[in-house]
């Protein structure tokens, strides 16, 4: 559900960019995303992402100060590996809860998967952002639920920037 947080600059201040929720690319040696008799029976589940960030057509700089309750929104597609299939999409909304250095983000976004196993995934976080710090830092999301083939499922996605992608490790139990 997280990808590169390049509407940060729209905020103005933090004109870092920081990490979204989405990522692609197996953990250990199970497939991207595992077949659906897997996920029928399995109690972990491991896969990983890749998201890349569509085109919003919004106007990026605001040339002020982000201020507590501002927000914004992007969407990513997934895919298997990079420039590889695409198995899903994502939807992020973020808004300013707390300004300076660092400032916090709580964002709220759902994965939805189509390629094997379906079915949606949601998940938040509260992301710190210096704007001090040139390069995004990877950070976790918490996984609150899902729907389909992970209905029940809980855990957490890693997010790592990984070029012009980023790179989701999901760590689901039933």
């Amino acid at each position: 559900m997280f990808r590169s947080f390049r509407r940060i600059g729209a905020l103005g201040a933090c004109t870092v960019a920081a990490v979204a929720f989405t990522a692609v690319a197996p953990v250990s040696a199970a497939p991207a995303v595992p077949p659906l008799s897997a996920v029928s029976q399995a109690e972990d589940l491991e896969f990983t992402l890749y998201a890349k960030e569509i085109p919003g057509g919004q106007d990026e700089e605001t040339g002020r100060a982000p201020e507590v309750g501002d927000s914004f929104a992007f969407a990513d597609d997934l895919y298997r590996t990079k420039g590889g299939e695409k198995v899903g999409r994502d939807g992020v909304s973020c808004t300013v809860v707390r300004t300076g250095s660092p400032g916090d983000l709580q964002c709220v976004g759902t994965f939805v998967l189509t390629g094997g196993p379906g079915g949606q995934i949601a998940g938040q976080t509260l992301l710190s952002v210096d704007p001090a710090d040139e390069a995004p830092a990877a950070f976790d999301i918490a996984v609150t639920g899902g729907t389909g083939d992970f209905k029940d499922v809980r855990g957490t996605i890693r997010s790592t920037p990984d070029g012009d992608h980023s790179r989701l490790e999901f760590h689901l139990t039933r």
